[in-house]
């Protein structure tokens, strides 16, 4: 197996016709838009590259992804109310926008925009350790990252709105039986078995996968940009309440958070 085109935060090797893009941020691998713009860079160059015909997304540390630590003055959101999406979600566009299909190996918690990202692949799998996650009406502001899109999408309206308003955590063996995921294994075989489904995706006929990805994908990407300029339209206005400086003082500190609507 070998590495190359690697930076500090995204690791990129090869076995055979599958690239590993591997996100190195351990423990919990938050994300700022410098990160997804170099996911969505990798993936863009994987596209143009004949000789790789699948990707698995996977990631060091304890958690998949743990979406954007707002906790971190750095990684506080803009609030720019005369735009309908926002930077982050702009790169995240351009990860829905790839061609070539991505299998998701996620071994530990995928939460808020984290959950986004491993929904931007076409399979994911976990194992019971796992923890899946909308938990944005937790911290007091609208889901993002075109999960009102994506989500529904894969596990119905109802169950989808079941954990956009509760913040729940679904774990691994839920995930699998609602749809939320596809292979449960244990977790130290998680990246393994991500491998072979990309493996086994990857001895079909490249040309005929992307062409049938794209058929079953059709108006993926449209929806998605329709979804995060609501999405965005929503945070922005939430972000300058008291609902959601109350939402992110509590995950700072881990306690329940106490919202009074305003």
């Amino acid at each position: 197996m070998s590495e190359t085109g690697s930076t500090a935060d995204i690791g990129v090797s090869r076995d055979g016709h599958v690239a590993i893009v591997e996100i190195r941020r351990p423990p919990h691998n938050f994300f700022d838009i410098q990160l997804i713009r170099g996911l969505a860079d990798i993936f863009e160059s994987l596209d143009s590259d004949p000789t790789c015909r699948c990707s698995v997304l996977a990631a060091q540390g304890t958690s998949f992804c743990a979406g954007a630590d707002f906790s971190r003055p750095e990684n506080a959101p803009d609030v720019d109310p005369t735009r309908k999406t926002t930077p982050l979600y702009d790169e995240a566009l351009r990860l829905f926008s790839c061609a070539k299909p991505v299998v998701a190996a996620v071994h530990g918690a995928a939460v808020g925009g984290g959950l986004g990202l491993s929904l931007v692949a076409d399979f994911r799998v976990t194992c019971p350790e796992a923890r899946f996650s909308a938990n944005f009406t937790r911290l007091g502001f609208h889901p993002g990252f075109a999960l009102t899109y994506t989500l529904p999408r894969l596990i119905g309206v109802q169950k989808s709105a079941l954990m956009f308003y509760t913040g729940r955590r679904i774990g691994g063996v839920e995930a699998v039986a609602i749809g939320l995921a596809d292979v449960l294994v244990p977790q130290d075989l998680v990246r393994a078995e991500a491998l072979k489904l990309a493996v086994e995706i990857a001895v079909s006929a490249p040309l005929a996968v992307v062409s049938t990805r794209a058929t079953l994908r059709a108006g993926l990407v449209e929806q998605a940009q329709k979804a995060v300029a609501r999405e965005g339209a929503e945070q922005s206005w939430q972000r300058q309440t008291a609902d959601f400086k109350e939402g992110i003082a509590a995950m700072a500190a881990r306690r329940l958070p106490v919202f009074q609507g305003k």
